[in-house]
């Protein structure tokens, strides 16, 4: 027994920081997790519940967006200051509570606009705050860890969706009841996982430091006294001072492709529901298309690592186009012979193939802001970029308002 201790290799001395990092990781992704596939089912899910009451027109799917959009447009830069100054784990905590009891709510009442605000305030603190603390100043334990995040959100985004399409084909009843007791029995998890990531960070739960002193009326670097409390969200203004540097930065860039129809949204899904898909259909497809933005993560790790977060976002961008292109040409060659579905599904395979491009474009992107931008302003500049990517979004659904008609 003696012989045989002794030579056992002993462990490594890092054996237990990296026992203790795993597991923090492991409730920040489940935590991660259950937030993005409540979400995603129920995005997908509210669209599927009004065409189905409003199967002949785009006019109220699109009008729920717009009151949706419309919403986080409005709120989310003095979110975003929220963020900056608050408590970081009451702002989670608000984040996982405000979205489970909106969206069960919204299964009785109309409630559902104040879903996608909710999530806002969990995607900026979490990834672009959380993660970056957690990290430190280790680039590739954050390159690691913002793909698995968005790998997390890709996969809610694949099995979300397919899986209400699919009961939502069955009976609209028990979709509408399996939306409300995910959302019901999900909330405990989220919060007891969240809560022990805060604690296991110590970096986590420093104060934040107030830099502008005129905002404040305190020093400059004094520690707010908000912080106890978990801040407040005082007036709704644009931070003027940061519209510069945002409006030259790849986060515009990454707004600005928000504003186009050619995405699988909810006019999309209503105008193939019309050309002759079903639920199903338009699941099974969505689910290709995820697999193909989940295959971005991997290569935008790769060519990020190889040529930089910059030269990797043109080329995603350079992909996007030119499959946009593609399926718009091929569209009206074969709408105008009159095979409608033929159209629609042309469209629909370049729009598959350009979110290769999308989502590794957004990756880069997220890359170069965290790097970028300062620690007392990433909410306030998150929350921004939230506000104009929703602004874009809301113009597109403003179109479909114009035109609501699928013909």
């Amino acid at each position: 027994m003696t012989t045989r201790l002794r030579n056992e290799s002993p462990r490594p001395r890092n054996y237990t920081y990296n026992l203790t990092l795993r597991s923090l990781q492991v409730r920040l992704y489940t935590s991660h997790f259950l937030s993005t596939w409540n979400s995603r089912l129920f995005e997908f899910g509210a669209v599927l519940f009004l065409v189905s009451i409003y199967p002949a027109t785009l006019l109220p799917m699109s009008v729920y967006a717009l009151a949706r959009n419309g919403r986080v447009i409005i709120f989310s830069p003095a979110v975003g200051s929220w963020i900056d100054q608050g408590n970081r784990l009451i702002v989670v905590r608000v984040s996982i509570i405000g979205p489970r009891l909106t969206v069960a709510a919204s299964c009785v009442v109309i409630l559902a606009c104040m879903d996608k605000l909710c999530a806002v305030i969990n995607i900026v603190a979490v990834e672009r705050d959380w993660v970056v603390v957690i990290a430190e100043d280790n680039k590739a334990a954050r390159r690691i860890m913002n793909a698995r995040m968005r790998r997390i959100d890709l996969f809610c985004k694949l099995l979300g969706p397919l899986a209400i399409s699919l009961i939502n084909g069955a009976s609209p009843i028990a979709a509408i009841w399996v939306t409300l007791g995910m959302n019901t029995l999900s909330i405990s998890i989220e919060y007891i996982c969240i809560t022990r990531v805060f604690k296991m960070v110590p970096a986590l739960q420093r104060p934040p430091t107030i830099t502008d002193p005129e905002a404040s009326g305190r020093d400059v670097g004094m520690p707010s006294s908000q912080y106890a409390t978990g801040g407040r969200i005082s007036c709704v203004k644009i931070p003027v001072v940061l519209l510069p540097t945002f409006c030259f930065s790849p986060s515009f860039s990454l707004s600005v492709l928000y504003f186009t129809i050619l995405s699988f949204s909810g006019q999309m899904i209503a105008f193939l529901l019309f050309s002759g898909y079903d639920s199903i259909h338009v699941g099974i497809t969505r689910t290709v298309s995820t697999i193909l933005e989940l295959s971005a993560t991997w290569i935008a790790s790769i060519l990020t690592k190889k040529i930089g977060p910059v030269r990797g976002g043109i080329w995603f961008l350079c992909w996007q186009i030119a499959w946009l292109a593609l399926g718009v040409i091929w569209f009206f060659g074969e709408d105008q012979g009159g095979r409608r579905v033929l159209a629609a599904s042309g469209l629909v395979a370049g729009v598959v193939l350009s979110r290769i491009g999308l989502w590794g474009f957004d990756l880069c992107a997220q890359i170069i802001v965290q790097a970028e931008v300062d620690e007392d302003h990433r909410g306030a500049f998150s929350s921004l970029e939230a506000s104009f990517q929703n602004l874009f979004e809301l113009l597109s659904y403003a179109m479909t308002i114009i035109f609501s008609r699928p013909e």
